[in-house]
Parts: structure tokens; sequence; C-alpha cells
């Protein structure tokens, strides 16, 4: 009798390919189903592993890991399992890691090197915890901006959005999957999630094939011919029919034209919703029939398909090989990154050695400076740390005139070292087993940074002065019908105002005020949006009453996406957005305050002034009447590709090399780009092109190129610009991708606003 360990499938002289059909050959019908299965590892690890005999876990504590593994090895098989997490920014729930700025916070470094190597640090301590797949990144387009889930993007552009997911793919992804520092990277989520109706979450994404081919998909082709290994599919339903079961994406797009081999993985409990949800199927046996049929590979969280599944081949609605080809491609990737040699359980040396290291939290560091955007200076930042000049504001004290030297620190967010991170980290509610979140003394809150980067014979005080929001239970009740939680209900919290006179006399007696002001935990996610954009509770009130004072006020926009700013924000001194900075964050804002690094992010995302315009990105499609509301602008408060920095730029002489180019061509450009102030630049040098008449209705203008140039105080460079005929594209009504012959415009700037861009003439010729 053959023993487990001669099977063939255990065989490592055989290839991958041969060792997967051996082991499918000797599947049951139970042990493929189970294969297919991801569940919740909080839930009944042995009823996971030893009756349905899931493929997959996910959201497992570290010893939820190892018992789960033990579990596995008394299965007839003994086929390891696939342990997952959302690792969206960093570990986000292993207490210790590293938990770098949301993915919207590293958009705006708009620097693929920096995103690939946050995403390699993060491959790197994940792997080291026994987890073999991310569910990142995140290539959804943020639309309207009260969508819960805008945080996870990288923003609102495709070409943008595209180039930072690629390099988070590489970075996951690392050298291939036998380097032990490999994890799984899964585009999600596939595809038109993002596009709400209402900014509510997985509603129906009123999308034509026209609208998804124009802007949604091309980041998922972009990263599915990089060979990111899996996609997630979203929610949401196109035209009635849910993503899971969408024949035309799926099969047609996905596995049809852009050939894609990899696995599907649906989100969480995708096949129950449409029996509990959406009401597309009757039971689970007919939706457990339909996901196999329509190409899922894993399904998450739906435990109940798996006699869905089983009374289908029972029934004669699949047979058990209708199986296979999911079950393959899952083997595959467990064969690959070779679990049934080494389960890659969590192994405490490497733990020790890389979970928080010390060149991570640098890195961390790095990535919460270039994530920082400066939106507004009169000229009071960078606040003046040496001796007393003439341009030095002073304030008389006990002692007689001296230096400003006290800084009044105010808001709700100014020391909220969890609600700093952001979602999907810590304590922010996906995961129980850290309830406290992240240790302390890992994060640096702004509070923590000025009090550490201000001179010593600097004054730092600090009061709360508002308070953001109440929680009351959700009326529908507790649990939704699946019995995952239901988030409370938001109430905006009163003004307190004993918080409001403390705050008030800190900002009076203070040389400067730093307002911390934005969005909570509760207020972002999934199951999350917002029905406003405005800042909540008494945030308002705080900066008014502050800026009421005179003392020149700084606010700090510490939020998970654009706010509706009052207008109190518009005759601040400054104004800086941290888009959830991570651990690092505090630390960073302090050295952008005080001069210590240059201002150098630029805007991922546009900001609305009010929440009526949404949506506010800046590629739009051309044609209506008038460029503007009746009562209200329709132009942005901050527009995509903006951000300041502490020295001023001049943008000029662009021009094009040659003017003709045919569509196989390349159209090469020149700019210079001069540094006229007294500190130095990085600028981010934004090329965007203008097809002037479309057969079909199209953008006014679209990113297709950015690159990232260093200038000195004083100097200038000339900027060499490249852009492929072939990328000035677009959909036609046909629904087909082309280039159109006929003249285009090529803006070169240092944003999205027409005004901040130059422009010259190119024709593309048939």
């Amino acid at each position: 009798m053959t023993s487990v360990i001669d099977l063939p499938y255990l065989d490592t002289a055989l290839t991958v390919a041969e060792r997967v059909e051996d082991l499918i050959a000797r599947m049951t019908p139970e042990e493929k189903v189970g294969q297919m299965l991801q569940l919740d590892a909080r839930d009944d690890l042995a009823d996971h592993v030893l009756r349905r005999q899931a493929g997959s876990i996910l959201h497992a504590s570290p010893e939820r890991v190892r018992a789960a593994h033990e579990l596995t090895d008394r299965t007839r098989l003994r086929i390891p399992l696939l342990v997952a997490e959302d690792c969206i920014h960093g570990h986000s729930f292993f207490e210790g890691a590293t938990i770098f700025p949301t993915q919207l916070g590293m958009a705006a470094t708009w620097d693929p090197g920096l995103v690939e190597r946050v995403a390699r640090v993060t491959a790197v301590e994940v792997s080291a915890t026994g987890i073999h797949w991310t569910f990142s990144p995140v290539l959804c387009i943020a639309r309207d901006l009260r969508w819960g889930r805008v945080n996870e993007t990288f923003g609102e552009d495709p070409h943008l959005i595209g180039e930072l997911a690629s390099a988070a793919v590489r970075g996951y992804q690392g050298d291939g999957l036998t380097d032990p520092t490999a994890i799984l990277a899964a585009a999600k989520h596939f595809a038109g999630y993002s596009e709400t109706q209402g900014g509510r979450d997985a509603s129906e994404a009123d999308l034509s094939r026209r609208k998804l081919r124009a802007w949604h998909l091309p980041p998922f082709e972009r990263v599915a011919r990089e060979g990111c290994r899996t996609f997630m599919l979203g929610y949401q339903t196109i035209d009635g029919v849910p993503i899971t079961v969408n024949d035309w994406l799926l099969s047609d797009v996905l596995r049809g034209e852009w050939g894609y081999t990899g696995t599907l993985v649906t989100d969480w409990d995708n096949v129950g919703r449409m029996v509990w949800e959406q009401k597309v199927q009757p039971d689970l046996t007919a939706a457990a029939t339909a996901a196999v049929r329509a190409g899922n590979d894993m399904v998450m969280t739906t435990p109940g398909f798996f006699e869905g599944a089983l009374a289908a081949i029972e029934e004669g609605h699949l047979m058990p090989a209708d199986l296979d080809e999911a079950v393959r491609r899952i083997l595959t990737l467990k064969f690959e990154l070779g679990l049934f040699e080494d389960r890659r359980r969590p192994a405490p040396e490497r733990i020790e050695a890389v979970v928080g290291a010390a060149e991570h939290t640098a890195l961390n560091l790095e990535v919460a400076r270039r994530s920082l955007v400066l939106l507004r200076n009169d000229g009071t930042l960078p606040l003046p740390t040496g001796t007393t000049t003439a341009d030095t504001p002073t304030r008389e004290t006990a002692g007689g005139n001296a230096p400003a030297r006290r800084i009044a620190v105010v808001g709700p967010l100014a020391d909220d070292a969890q609600g700093q991170l952001g979602d999907w980290a810590g304590n922010s509610g996906q995961a129980g087993w850290i309830p406290d979140g992240h240790p302390r003394h890992l994060i640096s809150t702004v509070l923590d940074g000025l009090r550490s980067e201000t001179p010593d014979d600097w004054e730092v005080t600090y009061a709360r002065g508002a308070e953001i929001l109440e929680l009351a239970p959700d009326p529908e009740g507790d649990t939704f019908p699946d019995g995952q939680p239901r988030p409370p209900v938001v109430t905006p919290a009163p003004v307190d105002e004993a918080q409001l006179a403390e705050a008030v006399a800190a900002a009076r007696d203070a040389d400067y005020v730093v307002a911390v002001v934005g969005d909570h935990i509760e207020l972002i996610g999934e199951g999350r949006s917002t029905a406003t954009l405005e800042l909540l509770g008494g945030q308002r009130a705080l900066l008014e009453a502050v800026a009421a004072t005179g003392t020149p006020l700084i606010v700090v926009l510490l939020a998970s996406k654009p706010q509706v700013l009052p207008p109190v924000v518009d005759e601040a001194a400054a104004l800086v957005w941290a888009a959830n900075p991570g651990m690092r964050g505090g630390q960073a804002l302090a050295e952008l305050l005080l001069g210590e690094i240059e201002p150098s992010g630029r805007l991922p995302i546009s900001f609305a002034r009010h929440v009526g315009q949404q949506p506010t990105y800046y590629n739009q499609v051309r044609g209506q009447h008038g460029d503007r509301y009746a009562d209200l602008t329709q132009r942005p408060a901050y527009a995509f590709g903006e951000g300041l920095g502490y020295t001023t730029t001049e943008y000029d002489g662009l021009r094009v090399a040659e003017p003709r180019v045919r569509a196989d061509g390349v159209v090469r450009a020149t700019v210079t780009v001069r540094n006229t102030g007294p500190r130095p630049a990085l600028e981010t040098v934004q090329v965007y092109v203008s097809d002037l008449v479309t057969s079909a209705s199209w953008a006014d203008q679209e990113l297709k190129a950015f690159r990232q140039v260093t200038v000195a105080p004083g100097e200038e460079t000339v900027v060499d610009l490249e852009l492929a005929a072939a990328d000035c594209t677009i959909v036609d009504a046909a629904g087909a991708r082309v280039v159109e012959p006929g003249d285009f415009e090529l803006r070169v700037g240092r944003s999205s606003r027409r005004e901040d861009q130059l422009s010259a003439r190119f024709t593309v010729v048939g």
C-alpha cells in the first residue's frame, strides 16, 4: 500500500502541472468543493478544516494560523492551507508591524518606486508571520467622495492608479512565488465597484461597457499583464448582473481578451449575497451552481457554498469535473509557493528580525513625509526656528520680548494614535485580536511630533477642543442577515463649551495654533459611506473660535479622504492634508511645519467645495450647459495634481520635437522647470493629453505621464518627456479602444488646472 508521503503529487521532481493533475485525480467531490472555500478563521476552525476541508482561511490571529495548520495535518490528503489577510498598508493586524500611510496617502507621493518599496517591506513582514496572500492593491477609481472606501484607493486617475498598483504588485510578489518573502497580490475590486449610486457602498454600479473599458478596466488590465496572481471580485451588480456571475467581465474580457490565467476570489459572501441581499438566486444550491459556472475559483466566507455545491452535484446541476479548473488554479498557487514542502508557518526568528525593523520604520517615515500635501500657505510656514529676525513674530511675555516659541495644538485628532492609522489597521474593527490597536510607543501623533521636533525652549500646549461624533445602535438591528455586525449609526457630537473655551485660551496665549481636524474610523470603510463631507461635531466651531483669536492658524486635515472645509479655512495661514499618515505621521507633519523637510505631496484626488458637486474628478466627459451651478461653483476647492512647496517654480518653453507622429510613433517634448525660490524643489511634472475632436464624447484631458525632478534654488532643468502615440486613445462608440488620427494638445504643468499648464499641439497621422 502506498503511503501518503510516496504519492506522486508530493514528488518535487515532477512538474507543478503533473503534481496538480495527480492530486486532482485523487480528490473526492467534497475535497474539491472544500478547496474552493475561504473561511473566517475566527469561527470554528475544526469544522472549517476537518468537515468542510477548506482550502483557505482569512482573519487568522497568529495562534489560529498555527492551529489551522495542525488541523490540516489530520486531513486525508494533507493539502496545505492558503492563509490570507487584508494587509492593505502594512501588516494590518499583527501587533508591532509597520503601518504605512493609507493607499490614498501613498498615492500623494506620485512615486511608484516608493510604493514598490512599501509593498516589498510589507511582504517581508507578512510572510514571516505565516500569511501567504494579501488582498491588495485596490484599483478602484475614486468617483464619489461620499463613498466610505475612498481611502483604500490610489485616487481618481486611471493612469496614476495603474502605475502605483503595478508597483505594489511587483513589491508583494517579489522575485516570484519561490521567494520565501513573496506573497500573493490581489487586484480588487474587479470591476467598477467604486461607481456607486449616491456614494453608497456596494450599490448598483450604473455603468455601460464603454465606460468600463474607458476608465475602470485599464488599471486591471495593466496589473493582469504585470503578473498579479489573483483578482478579487466586487460586491456590486452591473446591468442587474452581480460581478460574481458576470460572464462578459469574467469570461469575455478577463479570461478571454486579456488571457488572464490567475485565480479569482469573491469578496466577502458574494455568493450568499446573491440569495439574501441581491435576491437574484433562490437558494445556495442555485447560487453555488452559478458561481462555479461563471468561473469563480475561491469563494470567500460563504460557508453554505459547501452544502450548496454538493447539492448541485447530487441534483445533476454540476458535475465534479466542473470544479476541476478552479481547484487546478488554487492547487497551482499552493505548489508554486512550495506549501506542500514548507507550510510557511509563522517563523519566530524572522518575526523578531523583520517585523517593525528599524529600516522599515525609516521607510515608513520617508513615505509619510512624501505623502503630506501643502494646500495653502500665506508664508507662515515653515515656522521660524532660528534667531529672531524682522520677519519673526514676537509676543510679549513676563520676561519681556522674546521670539515666538509657543504652539497651541488643538483638535480631536491631534493626539489620536490609533485613529491616525486609518482603516484596516489595529483596532479599526475588522479583527479582534489586538483590541487596543498597535503599540502606542510605535506611533507618533501630531502632538508627539511637535513636542519632540521643536527646539528645547519652545512650549507646546494641547487642548482637545472638540469631539467628532457619537454612536447609536442601527435601528435595523445589530447584524445583517448573514450574521455580520451592522456598523453603528453616527451622529455629530455637540459642541462642548468647556473644551472650546480651553482651546481658545490656549490659542490666545500662543504664537501659532495648529488645529488637527478630520474624520474618524466610524466614518470610514465598508458600509460606512457618508451623506455629508463636512467636518462633524464641534470641529467647525473649534476652527472658527481659534481663528477669531487672531493667532496664526495652521490647519492639519487628518482625514481619510477630501473633506468640505468651512470658509474659515480659506483665511487660515496654512492648510496641510495628511491622509491617515501611518505610524510616523506625527513626526513627518512636525518636520514639515518646522521646515525640516520640503512639502512635495501632490493631490491624487480633487477636493470638493460642497457635497452637491459630486463627482469632482478632473477628467469628466465634455459637454454640459455652462460650467457652474446656478447657485454655486463647479470648480473644485483643490484639484487633482495640486500641491505647494516652500519654494516657487516656473514652467517655460514647452516644445514638441516632431509635431506630426504616426499612431505607432512617440511624442517627444521638452519643458524647462525653473526654481525661482530659496529652497530645493521636488517637482512632479505632469503630462496631460487632450484629443481635440473625437468621434465619441470623451474627457477634455487625461494624465498620460509624469516625472519627478529635483531642482536646486535658482537653478533650472530641462525635462525630457516621452509619450507613445498609442496611449492617446479613446474608447469609441462601438466600445473599441483606438487612436483616432487628428489634432491633440499636450498639456504640461504642476496640476490638472488649465491655468497651471503650458500647451503645445501635435497631430497623429493615419
